[in-house]
């Protein structure tokens, strides 16, 4: 959501009286004009507006129930909150600089609407614990967002792979061929991946869905509030346990961003294959033209943009994790304006990897393997010489023996010019006596996927099976049949 949009230009409110600070008391000149706008933070964190509204309708509904705030009065203030959050939804309130943070434009705001009610709601309360208040509900929400969307990406990648079941690939160590795989054990390779993703969000959930409010400053109120109301009331199912680290705490962030940026290494590791296997050198996928770009200035030119993009915004994502900790490496307790650095790494974050992520999914939906390209390459590069390795195995020879005659086998090809699968059986007799008929099944391509069938393995069997479990925690229904695409 984009809500730069309801901020006014700054000549909308010129010519205005200056607004008093509402911790202006002690102090006897006007803040610079300089200072203000260094230290405003309203340009970013106005998007924290439903979260801070909701935080102060529950503490406005807990002060009433303590006896802190008469009930007309927390009417009025609820009423006022709701009608704020309306305006700023509409694009039609009028963000003030010079009142810094979201907090207190929306303080100023009810004051202004409701009169000397609005004057109460910070009772028992302080910006130091409203804004950990606002950033766990925030986080809480872009939690349940970025987990929706891993299981989008998750859909298409097991979509993909049941489309293509059956299909053999090249796979690869050190970026050579090394061994036939199915390309679905490929894709559910990134099923696996950003199923730990998940995983970490969801881990990490519970360290932001604790409950800060009520620590004030730093050392809690004297006053009678009620902190369990308040959690039930916000749905938090814990409190924190101390209010200097209530309020100087953003490891939640730390995590948070962390999980993030593993996400985008993900992705970015996914889109550097896209970019291998688009290219003509590799030939194994077409991506849709509308994922695509040309070239200004080379008419042929189909440039995959979207992977490089998304690869390119790792480096952000990461950028934003390296600042928070670089921010709160040398911070002592407990709260440091500091912190207001915070906010923006973590928007950038949510948005960069939120729109990585849902674009990741639409561009699998129009991918398509070149299975002729694909069976071509798993034909090259001795890939099953391992699977003679292991037939010698079976025939009592130690692996490391076996491995050595392979090695002399595969030599003896690349001096030839030939794979294994064209040597004749007396050919491969002068190296070991122990090679009989039979060793042409385990040298074909489906001779070796079959074999892998240890838990985990790219055999068929194995493949359809992790498929089958996928769609079934995915909820999917397994399509009919295998289509392959027009590829």
């Amino acid at each position: 959501m984009k809500t730069r949009k309801n901020l006014r230009p700054a000549g909308d409110t010129l010519g205005a009286a200056p607004i008093a600070k509402p911790w202006g008391g002690r102090f006897s000149e006007k803040t610079a004009a300089s200072v203000e706008a260094f230290t405003a933070s309203i340009h970013f964190d106005c998007r924290l507006f439903r979260q801070d509204i909701a935080g102060s309708c529950a503490h406005a509904r807990m002060l009433a129930r303590q006896g802190l705030i008469s009930e007309a009065e927390r009417d009025l203030i609820v009423n006022g909150l709701t009608a704020i959050e309306q305006e700023i939804a509409d694009g039609c309130f009028v963000f003030r600089p010079e009142l810094e943070d979201i907090h207190m434009n929306i303080e100023k705001a009810l004051v202004e609407r409701i009169g000397p009610a609005g004057e109460k709601l910070h009772t028992g309360r302080s910006r130091n614990d409203q804004v950990a208040l606002d950033l766990r509900l925030y986080l809480r929400e872009e939690t349940g967002r970025l987990d929706a969307l891993l299981t989008d990406l998750q859909k298409a990648f097991v979509r993909l792979g049941r489309r293509y079941l059956g299909a053999a690939m090249p796979g690869y160590t050190h970026l050579q061929r090394a061994q036939p795989v199915l390309v679905t054990h490929h894709l559910l390779a990134y099923y696996e991946m950003f199923g730990r993703d998940r995983a970490r969000l969801a881990d990490g959930l519970q360290r932001i869905n604790v409950m800060p409010l009520g620590s004030a400053a730093l050392a809690g109120t004297g006053l009678p509030i009620d902190r369990a109301a308040v959690a039930r009331d916000l749905g938090f199912p814990a409190i924190t346990a101390n209010s200097m680290d209530a309020v100087g705490d953003r490891d939640f962030v730390v995590e948070f961003v962390a999980a993030c940026a593993l996400i985008q290494v993900h992705l970015s590791r996914l889109a550097e294959e896209l970019v291998l296997w688009a290219s003509q050198e590799f030939g194994f996928v077409e991506i849709a033209d509308r994922f695509c770009t040309g070239s200004s200035i080379m008419p042929q030119k189909k440039n995959p943009d979207i992977p490089e993009l998304i690869r390119g915004k790792s480096g952000r994502v990461i950028g934003n994790l390296m600042a928070l900790l670089t921010l709160l490496k040398g911070l002592p307790l407990t709260y440091n304006r500091d912190l207001q650095e915070d906010k923006e790494a973590v928007f950038d974050t949510v948005d960069t990897v939120g729109q990585c992520l849902a674009l990741a999914a639409e561009l699998l939906t129009g991918l398509f393997f070149r299975l002729e390209v694909l069976d071509a390459a798993t034909r090259g590069g001795y890939m099953t010489a391992t699977d003679l390795a292991d037939y010698l195995v079976v025939k009592k020879l130690p692996f490391r023996s076996a491995h050595a005659v392979v090695g002399r086998i595969v030599a003896f090809c690349v001096e030839q010019g030939r794979e294994l699968t064209e040597l004749a059986l007396d050919e491969l007799r002068v190296f070991s006596p122990l090679i009989e008929a039979d060793v042409f099944a385990v040298l074909s391509v489906a001779g070796s996927i079959d074999s892998r069938q240890s838990l985990g393995g790219t055999s068929g069997q194995t493949v359809a099976l992790a498929l089958a479990q996928a769609e079934a925690a995915l909820g999917l229904q397994p399509a009919a049949g295998v289509d392959r695409g027009g590829s």
